[in-house]
């Protein structure tokens, strides 16, 4: 599949970038790992990583040409072997791949090598050319205006990049990174010994401008970059919820998507048009169904109870055990949603149809658009009433339970009282979530709230950084937005979801935007670690 996605058309595919990449990232890895060598050394190093790379990919040529074991690999077809061998023959194709992979550790090298002011804008350079092919369907989607027509058949064809439009991108990047590093410095510099008025005012300028782009993009772009800043939005709802309960509290909860059901089923109960329906005979709606906006405190108030249902069983629970506990929560919501004892109530599996759109001053919010929006007014608002909370008494009684539940009861925090309200104010974000996610929809199924939400929810979190509200969205934009955007490659697109994981744990261990309190653990930390160090030396000595 990345074979026939061309990043360049008519010279590089996504694979074959994938296999330079693995020799250029091993090359300069070698000469990172190499500092007493010169700068010959390093790449002559760099260049027989690559060789030793090449040539392994050259064993599994010559396994899949001369021997016949597709009855134990069966994904080792003759298609890949013409892929791999580039149709040059096992033997020619094989030693090509050496060639290749050769130069791809040298130039890794090379790279490593070379001053910070060429290397880095290189690097960046070539890493634009190849995500503005990667993404070039989805460019071409934003570009469907007739202004822009002649720019984008210049730069792309509908199977990716035009050479010339790659070239031409590679130099305005690297041209712009070039001079940004000559001129950069200077600049701040200047800026530094301003007014603190004109650094103010520089400041709001450019928050300003990144607000305006943020607010427009989705009527620039269209409705599915649309479609994915909405989800986006909804996630990031769910995880401020859930933010209260692990980041603050320290309450580990794996069953979290049964909130956001609750939300859903009760907006699609409250307002759809089917045998479902509720109809509560008081004033004043008087029997008939409600609209959204009428709908909506009921969905926070059904998650809330939910949420304090959710924490009774688990009060005494703690730790890993707590996951588990609330994953059997969660898995029973669920089972019950699908039972046949609750189908007359619910819908069971055929779920809930025909639930109307909100509509606001005349205008019905139904498009991708004008939901997202809707979204972002709400994550606002949930954002304030969140850092509200963490800001408050009841926030550092959750964060005293979270470091120790028997200090903080030595301190006189009312366990029961501080864990349902953190349950209970958790779950109404996810509420609000699943109210949008219903007309958003305009149908639910049992099969939409499945485990997978509080997994990814969870990952957002530790991603962004646990405790943060920021890091809350760039969690979400990155582990939510991301995969949206890679749709075109089915299921592979997890990879890059499982990529991002990994490397977070590795680099960023603690979060992308972590809260302070984290950073300060954590400087704490290192500083405790470097005078136990220095003092083992001491004795040592």
């Amino acid at each position: 599949q990345f074979a026939e996605r061309w990043i360049i058309e008519g010279v590089i595919t996504l694979a074959h970038s994938v296999f330079l990449l693995i020799a250029v990232s091993v090359g300069a890895l070698i000469a990172h790992r190499s500092p007493k060598l010169g700068a010959i050394g390093k790449i002559a190093f760099g260049a027989l990583s690559g060789l030793v790379a090449g040539l392994l990919l050259f064993l599994l040529i010559q396994i899949i040409g001369n021997f016949d074991i597709r009855n134990m690999f069966v994904a080792l077809s003759p298609k890949l072997l013409v892929f791999l061998t580039m149709g040059e023959g096992t033997l020619r194709g094989g030693l090509f791949q050496v060639a290749i992979s050769t130069m791809a550790g040298g130039v890794g090298g090379l790279l490593y090598v070379l001053p910070r002011i060429v290397r880095r804008p290189l690097v960046i350079g070539i890493a634009a050319v190849f995500f503005v092919g990667l993404f070039s369907e989805l460019i071409q989607l934003a570009m469907q205006f007739e202004s822009v027509v002649a720019i984008r058949e210049y730069f792309f064809t509908w199977e990716g990049q035009t050479t010339t439009g790659a070239i031409t991108a590679f130099v305005i990047v690297f041209s712009v990174m070039f001079i940004w590093q000559i001129i950069g410095g200077p600049i701040a510099s200047a800026l530094a010994l301003t007014p603190k008025g004109v650094q103010h005012g520089v400041k709001g300028l450019g928050i300003f401008i990144v607000v305006v782009v943020f607010l427009g993009f989705p009527w620039l772009a269209g409705s599915f970059f649309g479609q994915v800043m909405l989800t986006v939005g909804l996630f990031t709802l769910m995880g401020m919820g859930l933010n209260l309960e692990i980041g603050l509290a320290g309450l580990l909860d794996m069953g979290f998507v049964a909130f956001f059901a609750t939300g859903a089923y009760t907006i699609a109960l409250l307002t759809a048009d089917n045998p479902y329906t509720l109809h509560i005979p008081i004033w004043p709606f008087n029997g008939q169904a409600m609209n959204w906006w009428e709908a909506l405190p009921f969905a926070m108030l059904g998650s809330l109870v939910m949420g304090f249902m959710f924490g009774i069983p688990v009060l005494k629970v703690r730790g890993d055990y707590l996951a588990v506990a609330t994953l059997g929560l969660g898995e029973i919501i669920r089972i019950i949603v699908l039972s046949d004892t609750a189908e007359p109530l619910l819908g069971g599996s055929q779920g809930l149809l025909h639930i109307p759109s909100p509509v606001l001053f005349g205008v019905t919010l139904q498009d991708p658009n004008i939901l997202f929006y809707l979204t972002l007014i709400a994550s606002i608002i949930a954002a304030w009433f969140a850092w509200a909370l963490e800001n408050s008494r009841l926030g550092r009684a959750w964060m005293a339970i979270r470091e120790d539940e028997d200090v903080g009861q030595a301190l006189g925090i009312n366990l029961v009282n501080v864990k349902m309200l953190a349950y209970g104010l958790g779950a109404v974000f996810a509420g609000l979530a699943g109210a949008i996610f219903a007309i958003m929809l305009g149908s639910i199924f049992p099969h939409s709230f499945q485990l997978l939400i509080s997994i990814n929810i969870l990952a957002l979190i530790i991603v962004g950084g646990i405790g943060s509200l920021p890091g809350v969205v760039v969690g979400s934009a990155m582990l939510m937005g991301t995969p949206e955007l890679l749709r075109e490659f089915g299921e592979y697109r997890y990879l890059v979801y499982g990529f991002v994981l990994i490397l977070m744990m590795r680099v960023k261990p603690i979060g992308l935007w972590p809260s302070a309190a984290r950073k300060r653990e954590l400087q704490t930390f290192d500083e405790a670690q470097t005078i136990a160090t220095a003092q083992g030396a001491a004795q040592k000595a």
